[in-house]
């Protein structure tokens, strides 16, 4: 293999683990309808689970990126292995509100965190060489997407044929095989021993306080939170939307299988168009969008055609905001710092995922209806077109050490 291509196995490797990480995590929306009537619960009750798992995902990626950042990728990454795989399991039998907050809400949170994009992205961004570093995150969100549109619908398969209960069981015993794909990426986190030898290491706070002394970085964590409002309300409520308007289970599964398609497509282009366009005005132009669509599919009387349109349309912009966004992370500090600096920034879009899926769950039990929800999620993506816009795109890595080199002898 040529040296210019000794990053495909790591590529490789990071992109099945995606596609499985992602696959499952989308999946749990087709759990709403028949496991919350099996225990009688409302739909606010699994919402809340799923709020909180978006919420603990987003903890943890902090924690985990800078564990990774410090002490290398591999044990972060097989961790988040054992505890997605567990919580899956033990979800099939969570009977009471506070077990399946732990299980599926806690215990898979914290797994996604350490197998998905806050870990493997900076370990793609590390192996590439930078003119690539674009095309090869567009490449890595893309795989997640896909994951949606593959697993998507084998899981309902699962589920028709052996019912929910062992379906779970199935994806938990399913999710240790994700460990298959971490080995490679072992060598692309965490500090190189020359870092160690050569570089003083700032502290966690530190590094955080530092970063949000720079006014782009602070947009761009603020902007983060629509992205996580807008795609894990429809990731979890699609589903049961559909089923509420009369449709087939399988129309709410096809929608959020095709909204993964044409994230592929989506997600690949938007990681091209970093490398070209100014990445600030890809995302603006990704959320003014995403409130047009929404905006549409609540105007024309919704179908199966509709449906499927708005599904297709949603997907082109669903995680293209992940290669700018974690683009420009790695513009303003590096990519040593990358895993825990974006890691900020996605915990802002998982206190988004927090409020899209809660408040969801919470207006369906006390409303009978999502109205309000997609209403306001067309603002929020409007803000996010304006937020988005001012951000200056420069170099700002001496900003993490300054405090450092202001007491250094």
């Amino acid at each position: 293999m040529t040296a210019n291509r000794q990053y495909l196995p790591v590529l490789i490797s990071a992109c099945l683990l995606l596609v499985l990480s992602f696959g499952f995590r989308a999946g749990f929306g087709l759990f709403m309808q028949p496991m919350t009537e099996a225990r009688e619960w409302g739909r606010d009750v699994l919402a809340l689970a799923l709020a909180i798992q978006n919420l603990s995902w987003g903890v943890f990626a902090i924690i985990a990126g800078g564990l990774a950042d410090r002490y290398g990728n591999l044990r972060v990454l097989l961790g988040g292995v054992v505890l997605y795989a567990a919580g899956m399991y033990l979800m099939a039998f969570s009977a009471t509100e506070w077990q399946i907050i732990s299980t599926a809400g806690l215990l898979v949170g914290a797994g996604v965190a350490g197998t998905s994009f806050g870990i493997v992205l900076p370990s793609i961004a590390r192996a590439v060489p930078e003119e690539k570093r674009g095309w090869a995150l567009g490449i890595g969100t893309a795989a997640g997407s896909f994951g949606q549109f593959l697993v998507v619908p084998i899981i309902q398969l699962v589920i028709d044929g052996t019912g929910w209960l062992l379906a779970l069981q199935i994806m938990g015993v399913a999710g240790l095989f994700m460990a298959i794909f971490t080995l490679p990426l072992a060598a692309y986190g965490g500090a190189s021993k020359e870092d160690t030898a050569n570089q003083a290491q700032p502290g966690m706070l530190t590094l955080a306080r530092n970063a949000f002394g720079v006014r782009a970085y602070v947009l761009l964590v603020t902007g983060f939170f629509v992205c996580g409002f807008h795609v894990a309300f429809i990731t979890v409520h699609m589903p049961g939307y559909v089923v509420d308007l009369g449709f087939s289970p399988a129309i709410g599964a096809w929608s959020i299988s095709l909204i993964g398609l044409c994230n592929v497509i989506g997600s690949y282009y938007s990681g091209t168009l970093c490398g070209k366009v100014a990445m600030r005005k890809i995302l603006s132009w990704i959320y003014f969008s995403r409130a047009i669509v929404i905006s549409l599919f609540l105007i024309f009387p919704i179908t199966v055609p509709s449906i499927l349109i708005f599904s297709a349309a949603m997907g082109f912009l669903w995680l293209a905001t992940v290669p700018p966004t974690s683009g420009l992370v790695a513009l303003f500090f590096g990519t040593r710092y990358m895993t825990y600096l974006y890691g900020i920034v996605f915990f802002s879009h998982q206190l988004g995922s927090f409020a899209g899926v809660w408040l969801g769950g919470w207006m369906y039990e006390t409303y009978g209806n999502y109205n309000g929800i997609w209403l306001l999620g067309i603002v929020l993506g409007i803000l996010a077109a304006i937020v988005h816009w001012p951000i200056e795109e420069q170099d700002h890595q001496s900003l993490l050490f300054k405090h450092q080199s202001a007491t250094a002898p």
